[in-house]
């Protein structure tokens, strides 16, 4: 090759550099502007999370309120005894400030303005109702209109169906908007992942191409210069452009641990606000409860064998909206708990589960087949969980047989853990809603229960970076699958006595 092509090629590379750096720096731009508007869209969508759980919220406090005004109505009208006015006083007293709040966070729904106007006008007129029967029963001087009574108590139970209603349209309206709106955060998580992933994968590229571009040049140019000035010059502009991209990809590093700090911190706050709003419950749903209870046992002769059964039901209502509070702080410390794997004995472990379930249903006849010299890596709490929730549902579900069979095992086939019962089975049409919280397959009359068991279970597995499954037919009994995320989830072959 002549002097002038040399020339020519070097002052080819020469210019190409700059544009090769170029590239590199909208690439890296345009990646940080993309992961910048994914985790925006990220924390917009868990604001609206947040935003919808506090409208449910408000709609519940708003309902108890006006349940609140109506029993102390009630009671007063019944025993004429003014104690029972203080609930009803405070209740009016916060219904127009709680309806006020609910329109104030629904600005942006006209049918959830309407519906609260026609919450606002029901409750105007049952409250004035209440303050004409209260004045009527102070002018009576103890003496009780039974027909008014009746017909003011039938009037305050439509009202308050009616009230119900509304209240129940709200939340179902709140519910679609905070599935939609989970989606849509769960979109964005993906994004942001797959944003960031791509990002870091075309930094390394660009890093290495121009890794091995700079060092191509270096060497043409030792060649290609004989001088030791031009030799000190391309030297220097190779470290410059190194440094530049070495400034560049430290800046991406710190916005791409800044940006994954936020978004455990935004995990965190979900988690610690379901936590809170389940614990929350506990004090409202022991005051109903409680006034449920005098109401049963103080005043059973005045409200009649139908005022007992609204009692009842009210009662029964409390206990079991106080069990899915206690399954929902359960799955919530399971998932805030830290997994700790160590060597398990699953046979020992399985067998102290199954005899619990055992004594907790004397009166079923119950065969549990537990495979032996079965260990495991896993967090033994933990695991715990989820095996009483899987034998406790297999139990549950074969009840109605004359005997209960539960198979626990290892699975050579499917490479995972089983639980296999002879129970009512399901419709594998659903097997999709199995593991999702108060997703029921079956309906409470025929089998109690929360709907929180497998959701449990599966947020067990998912903590062990494992995966769960089932298969089933309806009658015939139903097998569950699961591993523990281990490299192997087989029977570990450990000397179990050994490590104690």
């Amino acid at each position: 090759m002549s002097e002038i092509d040399q020339d020519s090629v070097a002052v080819s590379r020469r210019t190409l550099i700059p544009i090769v750096l170029a590239c590199a720096i909208l690439f890296v731009v345009g990646n940080v502007w993309v992961a910048l508007n994914s985790v925006q869209d990220l924390e917009l969508s868990h604001r609206w999370v947040d935003h919808t759980w506090e409208v449910i919220a408000q709609v519940e406090r708003t309902i108890g309120a006006a349940k609140d005004a109506e029993t102390g109505s009630r009671g007063y009208l019944l025993t004429g005894q003014k104690n029972f006015l203080q609930p009803y006083e405070k209740a009016k007293a916060e219904l127009p400030a709680s309806l006020n709040r609910f329109k104030q966070l629904t600005s942006d729904n006209p049918s959830q303005q309407r519906r609260a106007d026609e919450m606002r006008l029901l409750m105007e007129h049952r409250l004035e109702l209440s303050e004409q029967n209260h004045a009527i029963r102070d002018a009576a001087n103890g003496r009780l209109d039974p027909i008014r009574t009746d017909e003011e108590m039938n009037a305050g139970k439509a009202d308050m169906d009616r009230m119900r209603l509304i209240a129940n349209q709200m939340e179902d309206e709140e519910r679609r908007l905070l599935a939609d709106r989970i989606r849509t955060a769960n979109v964005a998580v993906k994004r942001v992942r797959y944003t960031l992933g791509a990002a870091s994968i075309l930094d390394l590229i660009l890093i290495l191409f121009m890794f091995r571009y700079f060092s191509r040049e270096r060497s043409l140019r030792l060649t290609a210069e004989q001088t030791a000035h031009g030799l000190a010059l391309s030297r220097r502009e190779v470290e410059r452009k190194a440094e530049e991209i070495q400034i560049l990809n430290q800046s991406l590093e710190l916005r791409v641990q800044q940006r994954t700090a936020e978004l455990e911190t935004i995990n965190k706050e979900l988690e610690a606000f379901s936590y809170s709003v389940s614990h929350d419950l506990r004090a409202p749903l022991r005051t109903i409860d409680g006034f449920s209870l005098a109401l049963e046992e103080d005043y059973a002769d005045v409200v009649g064998p139908e005022g007992k059964d609204y009692i009842l039901r009210v009662r029964t209502g409390v206990q079991r909206m106080g069990s899915l509070i206690d399954s929902l702080l359960q799955l919530s410390r399971i998932t805030r708990a830290d997994v700790e794997r160590a060597v398990v004995d699953l046979t020992a472990l399985s067998e102290t589960v199954a005899s619990q379930i055992r004594d907790q249903n004397p009166d079923q006849n119950i065969e549990f087949t537990i495979e032996k010299d079965l260990t495991v890596q896993a967090d033994a709490k933990l695991l715990r969980v989820a095996l009483e929730n899987l034998f406790g549902n297999a139990v549950k579900f074969s009840s109605k047989k004359p005997e209960s069979r539960v198979d626990f095992g290892w699975d050579p086939e499917q490479l995972a853990w089983f639980v296999r019962d002879n129970g009512a089975g399901f419709d594998m049409h659903y097997k999709d809603k199995l593991f999702g919280a108060f997703n029921r397959l079956h309906g409470d009359k025929d089998f109690k229960g929360s709907g929180i068991g497998l959701a449990t279970v599966a947020r067990v597995v998912r903590r062990h970076h494992g995966k769960i499954w089932a298969d089933a037919k309806e009658a015939e009994g139903a097998t569950f699958w699961f591993t523990l995320g281990t490299t192997y989830d087989g029977p570990d072959k450990i000397d179990i006595a050994s490590r104690r």
